[in-house]
C-alpha cells in the first residue's frame, strides 16, 4: 500500500495502511477507549470493538500517537479518567478523501434509457477543485462532451453530490438527465448500451 502525505505546519506527515484503517474504523462508528489520553503514556482498554484486535498492538499504539500530534484524531475525556479517540476536522477530511478514492458507479443490468449528463462553469479561484472533478468524472467513466460538460448512460446523482460537495463547487455544478442527444448512437456505441 502507498503512503498518502499531508502537509501540516510544514511538517510532512505519513499515512500508511495502519492509520488509515484507524480512521476508517472511526469514522464508521467504531470505538477505540485509552487510559489516558495518546500524548503520554496510554494502554488500549480491552473492551475496545474485537476490530481493533485486529490490529498489531503496538503499531497501534504508535500510529495513535501519530495521529493524534498530527490533529488527524482527538480525544474526548470522560470522568472515570478514559479517553475515546474522535476524529478530528482533517481526518473526517482525510476519510472523506479516502471515501472519494473507492467511489464507483454501478452498470445496471438494463439501461433505462437516460443520458446524465454534468455540466460545470466553476470559478479560476476554484481551479484545483475544476481540474479534481473533470479529473474524477473521467475516472469514472464520463464520457467528455465538451470541456466542462460530461455525459453518462447510468444512475449517478448519489455520486455526483458527494464529489460537488466534498470539493465545495455546489453553485458551479449542474446536471441533467436527457432522453435524446443528436450523438446518441456515438455515444451507445462507446457505452455499449
Amino acid at each position: 500500500m502507498h503512503h498518502l502525505d499531508i502537509m501540516r505546519e510544514n511538517k510532512q506527515i505519513h499515512v500508511g495502511p495502519v492509520a488509515k484503517k484507524i480512521l476508517l474504523l472511526l469514522a464508521t462508528g467504531a470505538r477505540l477507549s485509552l487510559t489516558r489520553r495518546p500524548d503520554v503514556y496510554f494502554r488500549i482498554l480491552r473492551e475496545t470493538a474485537a476490530e481493533w484486535g485486529k490490529l498489531n498492538e503496538e503499531s497501534l499504539r504508535r500510529t495513535v500517537k501519530k495521529l493524534y500530534q498530527s490533529k488527524l484524531i482527538g480525544c474526548r475525556e470522560h470522568n472515570d479518567g478514559t479517553v475515546e479517540l474522535v476524529l478530528g476536522e482533517e481526518g473526517a477530511k482525510r476519510v472523506l478523501r479516502y471515501q472519494l478514492d473507492t467511489i464507483e458507479i454501478k452498470k445496471p443490468a438494463k439501461w433505462d434509457g437516460l443520458w446524465r449528463v454534468v455540466m460545470f462553469d466553476i470559478p479560476e479561484q476554484k481551479r484545483e477543485g475544476r481540474n479534481a472533478l473533470g479529473a474524477k468524472l473521467k475516472e469514472l467513466g464520463f464520457y467528455p462532451l465538451q470541456k466542462s460538460a460530461f455525459i453518462l448512460p447510468y444512475a449517478c446523482k448519489d455520486e455526483i453530490d458527494f464529489i460537488v460537495e466534498l470539493f465545495e463547487l455546489r453553485p458551479y455544478v449542474r446536471m441533467l438527465i436527457v432522453k435524446e442527444i443528436d450523438i446518441g448512437l456515438h455515444l451507445k456505441q462507446k457505452f455499449g448500451v
